[in-house]
């Protein structure tokens, strides 16, 4: 894993951070406008297998978004983590899709959680919310629940759900149900022992 690293700083000078090692998997930053070339690199390198991508929103900073990617050398059982840092206002970053093509749908389901755009990505629209929908469900400003929105059809139901008793419950009710009602706070069955 180190030659690994070593050869990608090598091979992009000035935009490969240091590597930081957390439970014995290594994670390195690097820069946005890289991230495809470096994709590359790694497949040559033996990273044959791009496993995840993820985002994270650290809202109220800038750069606002992170893109994680997580490689695997199969053969070496090695496993490595790249970041790269995405701002709000340049909310966009190449696809993965023309190196490997498992990136699609990853890329297509932070483009619709949280916005982010994939360059060069085949077939990016929303994979989780329905077409035209105006936002984006995972960003840290996005209330827990939800935003009302205007839009026809199957995005008729798209109003804000309580949340006292309601499909996501944040807290639970005071008042006991009435006879003939529902609980607002659903319990689940504990397991029991196998019997043998």
């Amino acid at each position: 894993m180190p030659d690994a690293i070593a050869s990608l700083q090598k091979q992009f000078p000035g935009k490969v951070g240091q590597a930081k090692e957390f439970r014995g998997e290594q994670t390195v930053e690097i820069d946005r406008d890289i991230i495809r070339s470096a994709a590359v690199y790694l497949k040559e390198l033996g990273f044959n297998l791009l496993l995840d991508i993820s985002s994270v929103d650290h809202f109220g900073d800038e750069p606002r978004y992170e893109v994680v990617y997580e490689f695997c050398n199969l053969e070496d059982q090695a496993h490595l983590r790249i970041k790269i840092k995405v701002s709000e206002d340049e909310n966009s970053v190449d696809s993965l899709v023309p190196v490997f093509q498992g990136a699609n749908w990853h890329e297509r389901e932070i483009f619709d959680m949280m916005g982010i755009t994939f360059h060069g990505h085949p077939d990016l629209r929303r994979i989780l919310m329905w077409d035209g929908y105006p936002f984006h469900p995972l960003k840290k400003d996005f209330p827990l629940e939800g935003l009302p929105s205007d839009l026809p059809g199957e995005a008729g139901f798209s109003r804000r759900a309580p949340m006292e008793g309601g499909p996501f419950v944040a807290a639970p009710s005071d008042k006991p149900p009435a006879i003939g009602e529902a609980p607002t706070t659903l319990h689940e069955p504990r397991a029991k022992p196998a019997e043998h």
